[in-house]
């Protein structure tokens, strides 16, 4: 009824994802192996079946004395906590789910991770998938915003979903003389890697945002039928990038670089709707650009908006919490600390 399957049995994990009619990229084992480089923790996937429905998930285990705010305050690979690998997850369920066999997924789910000392899960649920409404019976589930999704019926779909300005910005790449390309050679890491660094550091993002060569590679050799680099040449030069993620018909905007010398170009823009374009032609439904920052309606998720004015996905994110008691006793040994603010919405509190 519930089987774990480790990164050591990629085959067979791969096998039980893809049983799954509405899988996605970020459920296959050579998607998490990338962020177990980047040390985001050890990649696990749940599987779990009975009678009238079964489940996966996908999560990372993470050794809470790894976390800087508890060095030496406890021991290691004693306690942990799980939480969706970077992107999109949460639970996918199949089957006839209702309120008893919902309640015994939780149960059999619940047990194991106390019985391996898992304090709490953080759940990133997919907008396409939309499976934050049946896990609302398991876990504490927060709407959180708006994210902008392309629909790819047909390419006449793609531009009639633009703004009309995003359409005067992309004929305007074009007659420029912007370029669209992609492949997937390694010399494009080479260029990906310094244009994307300076794009972060313009940003200012936190140092989590910034990945070595070997997470890139991961990226492209264990996901090499999943994965591709779009990228924008203008004057023989490269001047925006973008990684894209695909599976099982839908894209994924994944990460993304641009000059912002040549930012007049709207290459970006360019880049984006001949993306989706190619996967409208390779059979794709989807293509997820994502939101906000923090979910917020902020620039970034204004730039993506003008992709598709009718948009209606979504971004929630899902809480739960297995023992409570270590989970107060993590946050009592935090207290302790002046910068820790006992009232932060960040989950769990004691990473806060």
């Amino acid at each position: 009824m519930f089987s774990i399957i480790t990164l050591d049995e990629s085959d067979k994990w791969d096998s039980i994802v893809k049983s799954f009619s509405n899988y996605d990229v970020y459920y296959m084992s050579g998607y998490t192996k990338a962020f177990k480089l980047h040390g985001d923790g050890e990649p696990i996937l749940f599987y779990y079946h009975d009678e009238e429905i079964r489940a996966i998930n996908v999560v990372m285990i993470r050794d809470i004395a790894e976390d800087k705010k508890f060095k030496d305050k406890i021991d290691s690979k004693i306690l942990f906590d799980i939480t969706t690998p970077y992107g999109y997850g949460g639970l996918i369920i199949e089957g006839t789910p209702n309120h008893s066999n919902l309640e015994k997924l939780n149960e059999e789910y619940s047990n194991y991770c106390r019985s391996k000392n898992i304090i709490s899960e953080f759940v990133r649920f997919h907008p396409i998938l939309k499976n934050s409404n049946v896990n609302s019976e398991i876990y504490e589930v927060t709407d959180l915003g708006k994210t902008i999704t392309i629909d790819l019926i047909s390419k006449e779909q793609i531009w009639n979903d633009l703004s009309s300005k995003n359409r005067n910005v992309i004929r305007k790449a074009i007659k420029s003389g912007v370029e669209i390309y992609w492949g997937r050679s390694p010399e494009l890491i080479d260029e990906f890697i310094p244009l994307y660094n300076a794009t972060m550091n313009k940003d200012e993002a936190a140092n989590y945002y910034y990945f070595n060569k070997e997470f890139y590679k991961s990226v492209l050799q264990d996901l090499k039928y999943n994965s591709l680099i779009f990228y924008a040449v203008y004057d023989d030069k490269i001047i925006s990038m973008s990684m894209i993620m695909f599976g099982n018909c839908k894209m994924h905007y994944h990460l993304s670089a641009s000059d912002r010398e040549n930012q007049s170009l709207a290459a970006t823009n360019l880049l984006l709707y001949e993306a989706a374009c190619w996967g409208c032609e390779n059979g794709y439904k989807s293509f997820h650009l994502g939101g906000g920052l923090g979910s917020k309606e902020d620039s970034l998720y204004k730039f993506k908006k003008v992709f598709n004015k009718n948009s209606d996905t979504y971004f929630s994110i899902g809480r739960k919490i297995f023992n409570q008691e270590q989970y107060d006793e993590l946050v009592n040994i935090r207290k302790y600390n002046e910068s820790f603010d006992e009232n932060t919405s960040f989950f769990p509190i004691y990473r806060g």
